[in-house]
């Protein structure tokens, strides 16, 4: 995230005529932040303001359990968050709708109904998504032959599929991408399918590359002792039954799973919106584009941004002052192993065990009954 230096004040706007519509707050997408702003926009409304949730699914999937639903731990009505409920609670407006362009010079969002929705202001906060032309353009065949890990409701419907193959016959899983989403894959995909070939491309460097030496260690040990293969190796086409890589040979191949990193909603390239280097929205400290102060987004650290994007969002529509969002330096990073075990790290320290899963476990559920409980 690419820090400027603006004012930390939000846009003082002259008083509206009452004749006029209310002034219009859009809400695109119901990921981790905004699903925060939702349930405390009951307790605490703002006033004059019309706020509009564009998402185009009933509800929201948790994608630290997406693993533990591969494993079959969870059953999919355990790892997702219905909106409805906290949509009547809030009062606001809901358009069941998905974003195909943006104009942030005419404040206009176009939706796939063909309609173009107006605001004043706009949070973004979409789920990851993977980029389908572009993953084509870097690996032929993949549109036709993979299985796209994201958008996480669409590989949540397809799973069960490949899950009732591997339960008929021995399958060959390549997983297509050695960060967390990867690893954590591929570790899920060998417990619920014992009898499969599960093989890990990790690309130019090695799996879990990101994390410190320890737990790049700890990764390893992990894939070794439960039979996953781990290839340095990309993938550059695929085609029906095999992976073609770099080395150019094929790896014989049933199922290519897709798991390499999100990429930035598509729309967002003629957004006129200045991007940073990963083409998602660049952002100031307090959440907002860098180029249009009357969009915000919840950024990369959606997990944790919540309540400053929620204290922010009513401030600039008060004129009030902003509060700036600095990431925390170390964050708990847990990933799961397949069977109930994981690999924890907070910083430089790390562990490993039954105890870590059981941790990742309580966290996941208490984040989901946060926003399905009754309201008191």
């Amino acid at each position: 995230m690419t820090a400027a230096a603006p004012s930390a004040s939000a846009d003082t706007l002259a008083p509206e005529n009452p004749a006029h519509r209310p002034r219009q707050l859009v809400l695109l997408g119901s990921a981790d932040a905004h699903l925060h702003v939702l349930a405390t926009l009951a307790a605490q409304p703002l006033p004059g303001v019309q706020v509009t949730l564009v998402a185009p699914q009933p509800r929201q999937m948790v994608l630290g359990m997406v693993p533990g639903f591969v494993a079959n731990h969870y059953p999919l009505e355990d790892c997702v968050i219905p909106l409805e409920p906290l949509v009547k609670r809030s009062g606001i407006r809901w358009l069941q709708r998905s974003v195909v362009a943006m104009d942030a010079e005419a404040q206009t969002v176009a939706l796939d109904d063909a309609s173009t929705l107006h605001f004043d202001w706009l949070s973004v906060d979409t789920a990851p998504v993977q980029n389908r032309e572009a993953m084509e353009r870097a690996i032929p065949g993949a549109r036709e032959h993979g299985l796209f890990a994201r958008p996480a409701e669409a590989f949540a419907a397809l799973w069960p599929r490949v899950a009732e193959m591997g339960d008929a016959r021995p399958l060959r899983v390549a997983v297509i991408g050695a960060g967390a989403a990867g690893i954590e894959m591929a570790l899920a995909v060998r417990h619920r399918l014992p009898t499969a070939s599960v093989t890990l491309l990790s690309g130019l460097d090695p799996a879990g590359a990101r994390y410190p030496q320890p737990v790049q260690q700890r990764l390893m040990a992990v894939l070794k002792t439960r039979k996953v293969s781990v290839l340095q190796d990309v993938a550059v086409a695929l085609k029906a039954g095999a992976v073609q890589l770099g080395c150019g040979a094929d790896l014989a191949c049933d199922v290519p799973l897709l798991a390499t990193g999100a990429q930035a909603p598509p729309w967002l390239a003629h957004s006129g919106l200045a991007l940073d280097d990963q083409g998602c929205i660049d952002l100031d400290t307090y959440q907002r584009s860098t180029s249009h102060n009357r969009v915000f987004a919840a950024g990369a650290d959606a997990a944790r941004a919540g309540p400053a994007l929620r204290h922010n969002l009513a401030a600039t529509t008060t004129g009030s002052a902003l509060q700036p969002y600095e990431p925390p330096a170390s964050s708990l990073q847990l990933l799961a192993c397949g069977d109930r075990y994981a690999v924890g790290s907070w910083g430089k320290y790390s562990a490993q065990g039954r105890w870590v899963w059981w941790l990742k476990d309580a966290i996941d559920r208490r984040f989901v009954a946060r926003y399905t409980r009754p309201a008191q």
